[in-house]
Parts: structure tokens; C-alpha cells; sequence
């Protein structure tokens, strides 16, 4: 089957495992930000659940992996996942190194805080390289987001149930692009880049980030591809679009995008 019609014409969540096999040897033969690209094809349309990936038992017992549902951070894990692996034996392991401290398997070390856990542990992996500084000189800013006892004692930090010696604490920083600098740029950047929507800080909240996607370049512009809970599915949606409608949250407004680039680990 060749690659193009499957990845445009069928659903990853139709392709049996012997198919998606060969799909993702044929994949290997792409530049990572073409690979990122292509895979995300594959999930347009899938629709938005939120939370549809688990450990498969305790808290939470959904599956480790299945492509009948995303939100909008297991859709970016699960490409980013598919991008990166040679065959379908090893999706499991790197799914789960991307979710999971150390890939270690249970959720008291999910990546559950974006800026405290899921950025830095993938840098860390290697799996993550950021790039927001090199989009945008001397235009970022430093977002930092606080974490105590007092913000896992709020409501959103009990919601999570994480016990006390897997909490992160201390300070947590990201570089942005600021909202109004964004579109500028972009407009160079690869598509396949992983975007970090980073939002004004709550101060009793858990995190700032609110939501993942990632940069696609098309002929009408650059657009974020997400799972999106507004659509209901994964969809493609213009940037600045979805820059300008964010921004009208009132205190909670968008302060900025992260950006990161995919990158394969040199170990397992």
C-alpha cells in the first residue's frame, strides 16, 4: 500500500498492524518534520475524548495506546510516537517513554504538568528540542509557573490524586513567543514543530500551558493541527485564527506559544 494513499486516504485507527508496519518503515525514509506532518494526516477527523489513553489498569484503566480517540496531548504523543518508530512492536515502549517519567508505566509518573514534567522529562529523553528562541530572537519572554504545596492543595492539584513524592515543586519555566509575535515567527518555521499554548497565570492553578498542537505550513498558511474540544475532532485550524479567539479569555489570555522540534533519542 503505498504511503500517501494510506496516511490521506485512511485513518490510523483503520490500518491493521501489519500495514501500519510497513507504513512506518516506508515513513523512515522521510525527514522528521515530513514524517510529523504525514502521521498527523492520518488522525484528521478522529474525534476529541478527553483523556482516552490510561496504563491499562488501577485510576485510570484505559488503554495504553488506541487511535479511535485524542485529546489534544495523546494526539501529539501518539505522532509523535508513530514518527519516530520503525515498526509497530515498538509504538508501546516509545508511547510510553513520551507519556511516562523514565517510561515507567503507572500514573503517579505520568508526565501530568506540562512545564513541571512533560517539557523538561522529553527534553531530558530526548525526544524534545526547543526551538523558541531560535524562531523568534531576542523576542521571547520567560513564563514561570510556581509550584507548592499550596497550588497541590487547590482544587485542580487534588483532581490530579498524584502522591506527595511524585508532586513537582519549585519554579518552572518556559520561553515563549509572545501572542502578537507569533505570526511573524512562524513564517519560516517546519511544519511537524510541537506547539505549547501557554496561557496568564492563575496563581492557585496547576499549570499554564492549556493545550498542544502542532505547526503545519500549508499553501493558505501556517495552521495548528489539534485535537480540539471546541470542533470536537482533530482539525486544522489557521494559526492566527485560533490566536485571536484565544486571546479573548479575559484574565486567562494566551501569553505566548512554546515551540519544539521532534527529535529521535540516541539511546533507548
Amino acid at each position: 500500500m503505498l504511503l500517501a494513499l494510506l496516511l490521506a486516504a485512511t485513518p490510523w485507527s483503520s490500518v491493521k498492524p501489519a500495514e501500519r508496519t510497513d507504513a512506518l518503515t516506508q515513513l523512515q525514509t522521510l525527514a522528521i518534520d515530513q514524517r510529523m506532518s504525514k502521521v498527523s494526516e492520518g488522525f484528521l477527523g478522529t474525534p476529541y475524548v478527553l483523556s482516552p489513553l490510561g496504563e491499562g489498569t488501577g485510576r485510570d484503566a484505559d488503554p495504553l495506546i488506541r487511535f479511535d480517540a485524542v485529546d489534544c496531548v495523546t494526539f501529539v504523543e501518539e505522532v509523535m510516537a508513530l514518527a519516530l518508530v520503525k515498526n509497530d512492536d515498538a509504538l508501546v515502549p516509545t508511547l510510553s517513554r513520551i507519556r511516562y517519567e523514565n517510561g515507567v508505566v503507572g500514573w503517579n509518573t505520568r508526565n501530568h504538568i506540562t512545564e513541571a514534567q512533560w517539557v523538561p522529562n522529553n527534553v531530558k529523553a530526548g525526544f524534545l528540542k526547543e526551538v523558541t528562541q531560535t524562531l523568534a530572537p531576542g523576542k521571547t519572554v520567560v513564563a514561570e509557573k510556581v509550584l507548592t504545596d499550596a497550588q497541590w492543595n487547590e482544587k485542580d492539584g487534588k483532581a490530579l490524586e498524584v502522591s506527595p513524592e511524585h508532586q513537582a515543586h519549585g519554579t518552572f519555566a518556559l520561553n515563549i513567543v509572545p501572542a502578537t509575535e507569533v505570526m511573524n515567527a512562524v513564517k519560516t518555521a517546519p511544519s511537524g514543530l510541537v506547539i505549547v499554548v501557554v496561557r496568564a497565570d492563575r496563581p492557585k492553578g496547576i499549570t499554564r500551558v492549556s493545550h498542544t498542537g502542532l505547526l503545519i505550513q500549508t499553501p493558505a498558511g501556517p495552521v495548528l493541527r489539534h485535537a480540539s474540544r471546541s470542533f470536537k475532532k482533530v482539525t486544522d485550524e489557521p494559526l492566527a485564527k485560533y490566536i485571536k479567539r484565544n486571546r479573548d479569555f479575559g484574565e486567562w489570555t494566551i501569553a505566548g506559544l512554546a515551540f519544539f522540534e521532534v527529535t529521535a533519542p540516541t539511546s533507548p
